[in-house]
Formats: structure tokens, C-alpha cells, sequence
């Protein structure tokens, strides 16, 4: 951001005032910055978009240790996406194997998706104070062992209990593999980094469709597939011990390392929910919009095909390939773009022309004309998508980029984990004509309305709330404290501000000072 030196309102308090502010500035081209100078003073004034820039110059910005975390947290999102998705495009095999419906199978996904924001307190707030490697390999190495335990699940209740175990596990992979992907960027290119990482989850399902596509439709391949998953991710957990912890985090922690208190970190936490509560409702709330948008418009589109369109197990798996190939080209693409046309306009843009893309999506017949629809599709809802691991990082507070990302979008994740079951009980209690004359569920209509009214959902919410771009937070770490009274290490009670003598506390970057 290239600033103007032209002073702007302060950045509105309050939910009203905030939603006026962010409206008005969605039609302003320049971006309101809160700027600090070398004295800690703080003032309001309007930046210059970063110009757009020659992607590759971009990403050669990059060194060779950037390079190295940003692709282990691509895998690691990649692998997570992997194992999710070995479930949802073998619905159909899955319900044959344990003789049931495909909407009791759903209910699998609906236990991953609920558990899942627990783990993504656990780990996050792990990585927040403990650094983003051993968190990440933990998550890895049990993610690829409950995929086995999964393969072993002998009745459908045990297979129940391990895909819920195995949502708690997934849930801590999000927030410590974009944190620890995107921190160390150059702020000009986070955009396109974003766009990539996002991506990773798309990525994981055209490898988890692939995998499905080579060991073919017999019942009980769909264990071949997990067990390509269980290596992915033991892979990757591995490979992660093989290199150091993040930069950012080592000199954070060298900088408070002559004195620790291991209550201060959740004393931060503390103070942090109660400061920037609204801020984490408004991107819970924003979180589930998305995950309903992708998982309403992707977990049953296999399904549909089989069902509806009457297409084989591999026109449909391949259409499903490259559906999910238009999601990493859109994500990719519009990620770059909102570093310079914005992040909110980029998501609201994105999201319109994905509910105009509805009628083309659901209506063909035929593997040609259902790819190309599910190409262009998937290229604007995950290129709403892509602009999200920067658009919360952005909105985090400064200390807690590992955490409060994991945990908003692992929370608006559990608000929609019914979404799979949901799209398939409409659908199978509502049935249509297909082009041969037979009766089936009615996925195409059930996907194109509830996606219609979601992207509409997310362009109003993403209209009416703020945007931090080309906020700085290189420099900022995890909440360390440095000379701490006893009293508050052994947890006597009194709050950092009110304890007699001086107290010198290191919270990131900030320094705070409590005197008599």
C-alpha cells in the first residue's frame, strides 16, 4: 500500500457504525489504514492499492526457507482436504459397503465438520504458544492413523466414532498451516499466496477424485483410497520434523526468553476475546456462509451426477476432477486480484457471478457440458474462497494469527456441518424426471437454490464488514511475557494493571507497562 499522506476518519467503533464505514468505503478506491509511526503514535489515513505486479516477480520475493514453509502448509491443507474428501465423492460406495442410505453416510461428514472448531482451539491456541511445528506434526501423524482406523471401522457405528474422533484432529490443521504459510510473505504478494493456499483444499479433493477415479467403482476400493490419505498426511508430519520452527515465532520467543509466565498466554487470550468478541462473531458468522457455500455446491455433486444425470462412476469422478481444477485456477486468480482491487470487493464479485453461473451448473446433460459448468462454477466460489486465509489473517489480532483463524473458521464449520445431510434429505424426500424418464432425487434443484441464497448471503455480510489490507504484522509474535511478579505466575489473582510495583509485560510487539 502506497500511502497518500491525506488523513481519513478513524476506523468506526461499534457494530452500526462499523457496517456505515465499511459500506461507504466499499465504494472508495483508496483503503482506509490505521498507520503507527516510530513513536507508537497512531493515526488514520487513506493508502493507494498496491499496483498489480508480474506474478512471477511476486513470487520470486519468496527466499528458499519462505518457499519451504509456504509448500509444507500447502501439503498439510492439501492432505487434511485429502482425507475429508476420500469420505464425500465414495458416498455411494460407502453406503453400499455398510448397507445403508447415502444421507446416513452424510452423517459421518456432519460428526467431522461439528468437532472439528474443538481441535481447532486446541491446536491453535497450541500454536500460538507453543510455535506452529509440533502442533502440525501431532495433527499429521494422528490424522493418518485414524484413516487407517477408519479403513478397520468392522459396523457403521464404529466407523462413526472414528470419523468424529478424526474431525477433532482435522480441525487444528487450518489455522497453524496458513499461519505459518502466510506470515512470512511479503505483504504485496499475500494475495496471491493466499489465493494458492486456499487452494490447497481443492487440490486435496482432485487428488482424493483421482485416487477414487484409478481404483475404480467396486465396493471396496474406497479403502485403497483411505489408505493413500493416511499416507499423505503421515507424509507430510514427518517431513515437517525436518525442519526448524517458523522464523517469526523463533525471535518472538528470543526476545522474551529472560523471564516466562505460563499464565500470561491465557490471560491474553482472555483479554483478547473480551476486546475483539465482535470481531470474532462477525468472522464466525462470515465463516459459515463460506462453508456452506463450498460444501453445499461440492459434497453432493458427485452424488448428483450418478443420481440424476445417470453418468458412471468415472465421467462423473472425472467432471468432479475437473470442477475442482476450476476451483484452483479461480482461487489462485482472484486472490492475486484482491491485493489490488481489494479483498471484499474481490469475495462480493465473486460470489454474484457464482449465483449468475447457477442455471448453467445444474441444467446440461452429459459429462462435456457438466465439467465445463463445474469448471466455471467452482472458479468463482473458491476464488471467493481464495481471498479468505489473508482476509482473516488481516482481521486477527496481531498475537494470535495461528488461533483465531483455525478457530472462526473451524466454529463456522460446525454452524454448517449439517449442510451435506441437509442437501441430501431435501433431495431424496423430493424427486424429479430425469432426461431418461425415471424418478430421482432432486440434488440439481436442492444445490442451485440453497447456493443461490448463501452466495447472496456472503456478498451482503462481506459488503457490511471491515477490511484490514496490507496490514503489517511480520514483526509481530505470540504473547511472551517478560518480568513477571511471582504473584501472577503462582495465579494470586490480580490483573496485570493493577498490581503494585512496575511490571513489565512484552505482548507481541506492544510493550505494556503497569506502575504504581
Amino acid at each position: 500500500m502506497a500511502t497518500t499522506n491525506e488523513t481519513a476518519d478513524p476506523v468506526a467503533k461499534g457494530i452500526l457504525p462499523t457496517a456505515k464505514q465499511s459500506w461507504r468505503d466499499l465504494f472508495i478506491w483508496k483503503q482506509r489504514t490505521v498507520v503507527t509511526n516510530d513513536f507508537g503514535e497512531e493515526h488514520t489515513e487513506w493508502q493507494d492499492p498496491d499496483p498489480l505486479k508480474n506474478p512471477i516477480s511476486l513470487l520470486a520475493q519468496l527466499g528458499a526457507k519462505d518457499w519451504l514453509y509456504f509448500i509444507v502448509g500447502f501439503c498439510a491443507w492439501a492432505a487434511d482436504a485429502f482425507d475429508f474428501h476420500a469420505l464425500s465423492i465414495q458416498t455411494t460406495k460407502l453406503a453400499k459397503y455398510y448397507h445403508r442410505t447415502n444421507t446416513d453416510i452424510t452423517t459421518a461428514i456432519t460428526l467431522t465438520l461439528l468437532l472439528r472448531s474443538i481441535g481447532a482451539a486446541v491446536f491453535g491456541l497450541a500454536g500460538d504458544r507453543f510455535g506452529r511445528k509440533w502442533p502440525m506434526v501431532i495433527n499429521m501423524i494422528i490424522l493418518g492413523l485414524l484413516q487407517i482406523a477408519t479403513i478397520y471401522a468392522a459396523t457403521f457405528q464404529q466407523f462413526l466414532a472414528v470419523r468424529s474422533l478424526f474431525g477433532l484432529f482435522m480441525g487444528g490443521v487450518y489455522g497453524n498451516a496458513i499461519a505459518m504459510a502466510l506470515e512470512n510473505c511479503p505483504t504485496n504478494a499475500r494475495g496471491l499466496m493466499s489465493g494458492i493456499l486456499q487452494q490447497g483444499y481443492s487440490f486435496g479433493y482432485v487428488i482424493a477424485a483421482c485416487a477414487n477415479l484409478g481404483v475404480g467403482g467396486s465396493t471396496e476400493s474406497w479403502k485403497t483410497v483411505f489408505w493413500i490419505g493416511a499416507g499423505i498426511s503421515i507424509g507430510v508430519g514427518l517431513i515437517r520434523i525436518c525442519f526448524p520452527e517458523s522464523k517469526q515465532f523463533i525471535e518472538a520467543k528470543k526476545a522474551g526468553k529472560s523471564a516466562k509466565a505460563p499464565g500470561v498466554f491465557w490471560i491474553e487470550t482472555k483479554k483478547m476475546l473480551r476486546q475483539e468478541w465482535k470481531m470474532c462473531i462477525y468472522c464466525v458468522i462470515l465463516m459459515t456462509w463460506f462453508n456452506y457455500y463450498s460444501h453445499t455446491s461440492q459434497d453432493s455433486y458427485t452424488t448428483f451426477m450418478l443420481t440424476q444425470k445417470h453418468l458412471p462412476n468415472s465421467p462423473a469422478t472425472r467432471a468432479s476432477i475437473l470442477m475442482k481444477t476450476g476451483a484452483c485456477v479461480g482461487g489462485t486468480i482472484i486472490g492475486y486480484l484482491s491485493q489490488f482491487f481489494g479483498r471484499r470487493r474481490a469475495i462480493i464479485v465473486a460470489a454474484i457471478l457464482s449465483a449468475c453461473m447457477i442455471p448453467a451448473w445444474i441444467l446440461p446433460e452429459g459429462e462435456r457440458s457438466l465439467s465445463a459448468s463445474g469448471f466455471f462454477i467452482q472458479f468463482f466460489v473458491q476464488g471467493a474462497w481464495g481471498v479468505i486465509p489473508i482476509h482473516l489473517n488481516e482481521l486477527s489480532p496481531p498475537a494470535f494469527r495461528s488461533s483465531f483463524p483455525g478457530i472462526t473458521y473451524q466454529l463456522g464449520n460446525m454452524i454448517s456441518s449439517p449442510s451435506a445431510q441437509i442437501v441430501n434429505a431435501i433431495a431424496e424426500g423430493n424427486l424429479v424426471r430425469t432426461n431418461q424418464g425415471k424418478l430421482a432425487p432432486a440434488y440439481g434443484p436442492t444445490m442451485g437454490i440453497a447456493t443461490a441464497i448463501i452466495a447472496l448471503g456472503i456478498a451482503t455480510t462481506t459488503a457490511f464488514g471491515p477490511e484490514r489490507r496490507g496490514r503489517h504484522f511480520e514483526t509481530v509474535g505470540p504473547p511472551i511475557a517478560v518480568a513477571v511478579p511471582k504473584d501472577i505466575e503462582e495465579g494470586h489473582g490480580a490483573s496485570l494493571d493493577e498490581k503494585d510495583g512496575a511490571t513489565a509485560l512484552e505482548v507481541g510487539d506492544t510493550p505494556v507497562v503497569a506502575t504504581k
